[in-house]
C-alpha cells in the first residue's frame, strides 16, 4: 500500500488548490514546494480575481465566461481576502472606439452569471473624484466590477485547509528523485539535509514555470504541451489618488495597464509581458520595464510618475501554454491537464498554464481526471469557505467593527488589516489582548509577537520574509531595524520549536 494516495509538486495556486480539494474528498495527500508556500508567480500577480477583458478581443469566451463565474465563487467563498474593486476605463481617443469599449463591456457583464457586483456605467471625468487625479484630455471613461485578492495569503489559506483536513504539507522540501514502482510512485525528498522515501498511487507536476524542468529533470518525461516563459513585472509608488477606485489603461502598443490602490499608502502599477530565459527564481523587474510602466501610466496621470519614484517592484514568470501566439500578451491564459497512466503505470497529472482566477476550478478538473483512478469523494470546495471566511460576502465591514469594538486600542486600519488577512481567526491571535503589550514586541508600527508566532505556528513561516512577503505585506513598512530584530525574532521561535520536537 502506498503511503499516499495523491502526491503534489509545487505550492503555488495551482498546487495548493488541488491538494486542499483532494484531501477535503479524503484522499491521503502529500503537497511539497521547494521553497516557501507562493513564493514564485502565485506572490506576483496583479492580485486580481477577474475575467479577463482584453481576452475578448482574442475570442476566448469560454476562458472569461469561466474566470466571470470563479469572481462570485471566490468572493463567498473568501470574502475577508477577496473584495469587490470597481476600474475605470478612460477613452482614449485614437485607440479602441468608444463603441467597441460599451460592446466589449456589455458582453463582460453578462457573459458570467454575475449576481453580487454591480455593472458598468458611464462617467462624466470633469464632475467625478476618479477624473481628478488624470489630465483634463480624458472625459469620458466607463467604470465595471472585478475583484482584488492578496493572491500570496489566497494561496497560503489553501494550504492550512488542506493540513486540517489531513494533508501533509511540506515547504523548503525538494523532490530530487521519482520512479514508477509496483504500480505506485516512490520519491525521495530532502529537506534540511535529510533524505526522506515516500510512495503515491498517483502524482500532479504543478510546479508553474518550472512544469517543464520538473518533468524532464526529476520525472523523467517529455512534456507533451509547449511552454512559454513570460515576465510579468510590476511597480509600487506611493498613492496617486485617494479614492477607492482601480485604473484601467489603454497602451498604444495595444496592451493594457493597471493602477490598483495598494496596501493603504500605495499604488500598484502593472504589468508587463516579456519573454523569458532562465531561472524563474531569478526574475526581477528590469529597469526598462520600470521606465515602460512609469511613462504609460504618466500618459494618464496629471502627475507624471518618475521611475526614481517606484519604492518597490517584483516580477512572476507565467508558464503560458504556446498556442502560436506571435506575442507574448497574446498568449492565452487558459489552463490544460495532461494525464498519463495505463494499466500498472501510477498515474502523472501535468498541470499547464491557468491563473489565479479559476485555480480552484482547475483543481475540480484535475481531480475529476484522477477520480477515473483513485476512489474519491464529489466536488465540495465552491460552497465551503477557506480558513477565516465563515462571514457574508459583504461581511468585512462588520467584522472590522467588531474587532475594533473588541480590541480598541488597535487603530481603525490596523484592525481592517488583520481582518482582512485572518477574517474570523483574529481572535486566535488577538484572543484576550487588552492592550499592545498583551501582544509581545512589536515590530514597526503594526506586526506583533503574537501575530509572528500564529503565522509560524499555523501558517508554516519559517523567515522574515516569509512573513513580511507572503504572510503579510508589511514589508513595505518595516525599517532595516525592524527587519533584524523580525529576523532574529523567528530565528529564535525556530529553534525552540524544533528543540520542543
Amino acid at each position: 500500500m502506498a503511503d499516499f494516495d495523491l502526491a503534489v509538486v509545487g505550492g503555488g495556486i495551482n498546487g495548493a488548490g488541488i491538494a486542499r480539494d483532494a484531501a477535503g474528498r479524503g484522499l491521503r495527500v502529500l503537497l511539497v514546494e521547494q521553497n516557501d508556500f507562493a513564493s514564485g508567480t502565485s506572490a506576483a500577480s496583479t492580485k486580481l480575481i477577474h475575467g479577463g477583458l482584453r481576452y475578448l478581443e482574442h475570442g476566448a469566451l469560454r476562458l472569461v465566461r469561466d474566470a466571470l463565474a470563479e469572481r462570485e465563487v471566490l468572493l463567498r467563498m473568501a470574502p475577508h481576502l477577496v473584495r469587490p474593486l470597481r476600474f475605470v476605463l478612460p477613452y482614449h481617443e485614437g485607440l479602441r472606439p468608444a463603441w467597441q469599449l460599451r460592446a466589449g463591456l456589455f458582453l463582460y457583464d453578462r457573459l458570467g452569471g454575475r449576481e453580487l457586483l454591480p455593472g458598468t456605467a458611464r462617467l462624466d471625468l470633469s464632475h467625478h473624484v476618479v477624473g481628478e487625479p488624470l489630465k483634463r484630455d480624458y472625459r469620458t471613461a466607463f467604470e465595471y466590477s472585478d475583484c482584488w485578492v492578496d493572491d500570496a495569503r489566497l494561496v497560503i489559506l489553501n494550504v492550512v485547509d488542506a493540513a486540517e483536513r489531513g494533508a501533509s504539507v511540506r515547504s523548503r522540501t525538494s523532490l530530487v528523485r521519482s520512479d514508477r514502482e509496483e504500480g505506485r510512485w516512490r520519491l525521495v525528498l530532502t529537506a534540511r539535509g535529510q533524505r526522506e522515501i515516500v510512495t503515491a498511487r498517483a502524482l500532479v507536476n504543478a510546479t508553474g514555470p518550472w512544469v517543464a524542468e520538473t518533468a524532464e529533470h526529476i520525472l523523467r518525461q517529455s512534456t507533451t504541451v509547449g511552454v512559454r516563459l513570460v515576465k510579468g513585472s510590476h511597480v509600487v509608488v506611493r498613492r496617486l489618488f485617494d479614492h477607492d477606485r482601480a485604473y484601467i489603461f489603454q497602451n498604444a502598443d495595444g496592451r493594457v495597464l493597471f493602477a490598483i490602490p495598494y496596501e493603504r499608502d500605495f499604488t500598484l502599477i502593472g504589468t508587463t509581458d516579456v519573454e523569458f530565459v532562465g531561472d524563474p527564481s531569478a526574475a526581477v523587474a528590469s529597469a526598462a520595464e520600470m521606465t515602460y510602466l512609469c511613462r504609460a501610466a504618466s500618459v494618464y496621470f496629471r502627475q507624471p510618475v518618475e521611475p526614481g519614484a517606484v519604492v518597490h517592484a517584483f516580477a512572476g514568470v507565467r508558464p503560458l501554454i504556446d498556442d502560436g501566439a506571435r506575442r507574448a500578451e497574446d498568449l492565452t491564459r487558459d489552463y490544460l491537464l495532461s494525464l498519463d497512466a495505463g494499466p500498472g503505470r501510477p498515474a502523472l497529472l501535468t498541470v499547464y498554464g491557468g491563473k489565479i482566477t479559476t485555480y480552484r476550478r482547475l483543481a475540480e478538473a484535475a481531480l475529476a481526471q484522477l477520480a477515473r483512478l483513485i476512489n474519491m469523494g464529489p466536488p465540495w470546495t465552491a460552497r465551503v469557505p477557506l480558513p477565516g471566511g465563515d462571514i457574508p460576502w459583504d461581511g468585512v465591514d462588520a467584522l472590522v467593527a467588531r474587532a475594533w469594538g473588541r480590541w480598541p486600542f488597535l487603530a481603525r486600519a490596523q484592525a481592517r488589516r488583520l481582518v482582512t488577512a485572518y477574517g474570523t481567526r483574529l481572535d486566535q491571535i488577538l484572543g484576550d489582548a487588552r492592550s499592545f503589550a498583551d501582544l509581545g514586541a512589536r515590530f514597526g508600527e503594526e506586526l506583533t509577537a503574537a501575530e509572528v508566532r500564529h503565522l509560524m505556528r499555523h501558517e508554516f513561516a519559517q523567515t522574515a520574509e516569509d512573513v513580511l512577503s507572503r504572510r503579510t505585506r508589511l514589508g513595505l513598512r518595516l525599517d532595516r531595524a525592524a527587519v533584524a530584530a523580525l529576523a532574529d525574532f523567528v530565528e529564535r521561535n525556530a529553534a525552540q520549536a524544533t528543540a520542543a520536537e
